[in-house]
C-alpha cells in the first residue's frame, strides 16, 4: 500500500499526584505503534514498534513526543526504518517532541536507511522548556549493500526556554553534490548523538560540537556502519554514564 497518511503515533508521559510515571496517552498511527517495556520505579519505557515494512511515495510518518513536567521517557527502536525506492514520488517523516521543566527523554533511534530511488523529507521539532533534558542517537544509512543510497533532506530545530539552541538543514539530496570532497565524499554512513538542555561531561570527543546553550553534539562519517555505530555507542555510554559531572542523568538504554 502506497500514500499512507493518518493520524500520528502519540506518546504522552506524565506524574500523577503521587510521583508514579503514568502514560496519559498512547496512541498507534499508521507506521509505529507505542508498547509499554518493564515497568520502572524513575521512568517509563516505551518501544516504537513498526506496523509496515518501510516508507513508499507518499507515506507520511508522524510522531508526537510530550514528557511532562518532572517526567522520565526512555524510547526503545527494536529495529531501523527503511525507505524504500519511491519510483519518482517523496515521503515524509515528521516528529514533534515537547518537554516540560524538569522532563527528560532518552531516544535511542535505530539506522533510518534510505535506498536508492527513495526521497525522504525528515523533521525534528523539538521544544524544551528551561530545566527539561533530551539526549538522542541518530543513524542516517543512504543505500542498502551495494547502494548509492537515494535522498533524504533532514531538517532539525530544538529550542530551550524559547530560544533556538540547534537549528540544522541537512540537505542530502543530489547524490552528486554529496560526494563532493569536503561535503560526505565516499561515506553514506552519517550518525550522532547529541543531548539538549545539558552541557554533557565525560571524556573529550575530537568531534563534539557544543551548541548554542546548554548541549553538545559529537557527528561521525564512515563508509560501513559497524565502526561507526560501535564508537556513537562508546558516546552514548560517556554521556549517560551516573555520577559524571554535568551528565544528563538519563537511564542507561539496554536495548
Amino acid at each position: 500500500m502506497t500514500g499512507e497518511s493518518a493520524e500520528p503515533t502519540v506518546v504522552t508521559v506524565e506524574l500523577d499526584g503521587s510521583g508514579r510515571h503514568i502514560a496519559r496517552e498512547l496512541r498507534p498511527g499508521a507506521f509505529l505503534a507505542p508498547r509499554p517495556l518493564l515497568p520502572s520505579p524513575d521512568r517509563l519505557r516505551i518501544a516504537l514498534v513498526g506496523t509496515r515494512a518501510g516508507l513508499l511515495a507518499g507515506d507520511d510518518l508522524r510522531l508526537d513526543i510530550s514528557v511532562g513536567p518532572g517526567a522520565r521517557l526512555e524510547l526503545v527502536e527494536p529495529s531501523g526504518l527503511v525507505a524504500y525506492d519511491h519510483r519518482g514520488g517523496t515521503s515524509r517523516w515528521r516528529a514533534r517532541v515537547d518537554i516540560a521543566e524538569g522532563g527528560e527523554l532518552c531516544w535511542d533511534a535505530r539506522p533510518f536507511v534510505i535506498s536508492t530511488g527513495a526521497r525522504v523529507e525528515r523533521s525534528m521539532e523539538v521544544a524544551l522548556a528551561a530545566g527539561a533534558r533530551m539526549l538522542w542517537r541518530d543513524t542516517l544509512v543512504l543505500g542498502r549493500s551495494g547502494e548509492r543510497g537515494g535522498g533524504v533532506r533532514a531538517l532539525t530545530r530544538a529550542t530551550y526556554g524559547g530560544c533556538e539552541l540547534l537549528v540544522e538543514d541537512l540537505d542530502l539530496m543530489d547524490p552528486d553534490m554529496r560526494e563532493l570532497p569536503g561535503i560526505l565524499g565516499p561515506n553514506r554512513i552519517i550518525g550522532s548523538v547529541t543531548a539538549l538542555g545539558v552541557a554533557p561531561g565525560g571524556r573529550p570527543h575530537p568531534y563534539r560540537t557544543d551548541l548554542a546553550g546548554p548541549g553538545a553534539q559529537v557527528r561521525l562519517l564512515d563508509t560501513v556502519a559497524p565502526v561507526i555505530e560501535a564508537e556513537l555507542a562508546a558516546v552514548w555510554e560517556d554521556w549517560l554514564a551516573p555520577g559524571g559531572p554535568g551528565t544528563p542523568g538519563l537511564p542507561v538504554t539496554n536495548g
